[in-house]
């Protein structure tokens, strides 16, 4: 009866131990394929490269997103022709300005401005250097800036050469239906060809005017 009761133990034994092999040895394989499967959804490391062609890719995507949304908003904003424009002015000089005559020999550029406009005094001095070249006619018209006095004593202040139109009461500028100061209008042969507004270098002013010649 001891003999049989020894096997017994021995064998309820073996079978536990059987047990308890398999078990780790399950677990041992399912740790195994977890760590599998975490290795084969890590994403492979990008070499110096591929991070500077994402960075690229990246600038390239917002750059051209800003360039549309700037485009939008420049054509929203830009002057008006008017069905009937008033071409023929007269500068707080007194003397008169014939917008169409000077068109007709190159594109004229018409700049909406303001002695009182923050941007302006940023894109001021740009026009009176393309003014300076005398490369094309410039006219500036400046909104509510005050008597001709007051608009001659600013000018003369900033040094200002520009040939000027004391638009008093916004009336030339309400007709081209302006919205924000500064604008820019390139007309050629009388007619408006582009319009601008903002911040333009003069590189760009000079380009589109080139532009408005040639085609």
């Amino acid at each position: 009866m001891n003999n049989t009761a020894d096997h017994s133990a021995v064998y309820f034994y073996l079978l536990k131990f059987k047990g308890k092999k398999a078990a780790t040895m399950t677990t041992d394989t399912d740790t195994e394929k977890n760590l599998d499967i975490e290795k084969s959804l890590e994403k492979p490391k990008k070499t110096p490269k591929q991070k500077l062609l994402s960075v690229a890719k990246n600038l390239l995507i917002y750059g051209l997103a800003f360039v549309v949304i700037y485009m939008a908003i420049n054509w929203w904003r830009q002057p008006v022709m008017p069905a009937n424009p008033q071409l023929q002015l007269t500068d707080y000089q007194g003397q008169s300005v014939d917008l169409a005559a000077m068109s007709r020999d190159k594109p004229t550029l018409v700049y909406f401005w303001g002695t009182w406009c923050t941007v302006c005094r940023v894109t001021s001095p740009t026009i009176d250097k393309l003014a300076a070249a005398n490369n094309y006619p410039v006219v500036t018209i400046a909104i509510k800036s005050g008597s001709n006095q007051e608009l001659h004593s600013y000018l003369t202040e900033h040094h200002y050469q520009f040939t000027t139109i004391n638009d008093q009461v916004g009336e030339i500028f309400a007709d081209w239906q302006g919205q924000v100061t500064p604008s820019y209008v390139v007309l050629k042969d009388g007619e408006m060809t582009q319009g601008l507004t903002g911040i333009q270098p003069l590189w760009s002013l000079k380009l589109r005017l080139w532009l408005s010649e040639v085609f």
